[in-house]
């Protein structure tokens, strides 16, 4: 069963937002790449870190390595939505969930159904060419001949719609993110250690009653909390 303080704060609750992180991930089988195995595997294979592989410089001027690190570590198409995804879409289509915040880039939110998504570093569906916009979706990246993706159109390389280290967060999705937050009378915080900016930030934008903390470990920011679930977000929401 749902922790029975969640279950009555949601009830009590019209205006909910969640706010995820990894942890949302990896209950779907997609490794968080900033793990002390993913740290080690990257400088094992490649010789670098995956911050420095997953930066804007590495990507302009390492693209072919740049893209045998993304598609063998970025990429999971067999992944499909947890139990906190489908959690989730449930909420809003009962119109308690007003917005999905999430630093996630696998578009799972997205195919559980719901339907107000902010992606803070984008996604790895989208992808555009750098040089005539023209847009692709990720089967054709995957499907490529080549290591480096081409515009069937012109030619030019096809940049995914991700946000790299070294690059700014979409100043539209930021804005509609704090504006989401702001209007929030409860704000569910799942998978995540609060650590990465600016992203974490966003919660210092939240002025309503509930603060709902679900997390393996704790987090910098227990103490800011009403409740605090050291738990799975999988396991937690799905339990209904």
């Amino acid at each position: 069963m749902m922790d029975i303080r969640l279950k009555k704060i949601i009830e009590e609750s019209e205006s909910i937002v969640f706010f995820g992180g990894a942890g949302v991930s990896t209950e779907s089988g997609i490794p968080d790449f900033r793990s002390e195995s993913g740290l080690y595997f990257a400088r094992h294979k490649y010789g670098y870190s995956p911050e420095e592989m997953l930066s804007h410089t590495f990507f302009m001027n390492k693209t072919e390595l740049f893209f045998d690190y993304y598609r063998n570590n970025m990429i999971y198409l067999e992944a499909k939505p947890n139990q906190a995804h489908i959690a989730l879409a449930r909420l809003e289509a009962q119109g308690k969930l007003r917005a999905i915040i999430t630093q996630n880039i696998d578009g799972l939110h997205t195919i559980a159904g719901s339907k107000i998504v902010y992606e803070l570093h984008g996604s790895v569906r989208r992808n555009t060419c750098m040089k005539c916009k023209a847009k692709y979706d990720i089967e054709y990246i995957m499907n490529f001949k080549e290591m480096i993706p081409r515009c069937e159109k012109c030619g030019g390389i096809i940049k995914p719609d991700v946000v790299l280290y070294e690059e700014a967060l979409d100043e539209g999705t930021v804005k509609a993110s704090v504006n989401a937050i702001g209007n929030a009378d409860t704000l569910i915080v799942g998978g995540t250690s609060l650590v990465v900016y600016p992203a974490a930030g966003l919660l210092n934008y939240f002025k309503g009653k509930e603060i709902v903390l679900i997390n393996k470990s704790e987090t910098g920011y227990d103490h800011r909390a009403t409740l605090v679930i050291n738990d799975g977000i999988g396991t937690v929401l799905g339990n209904d």
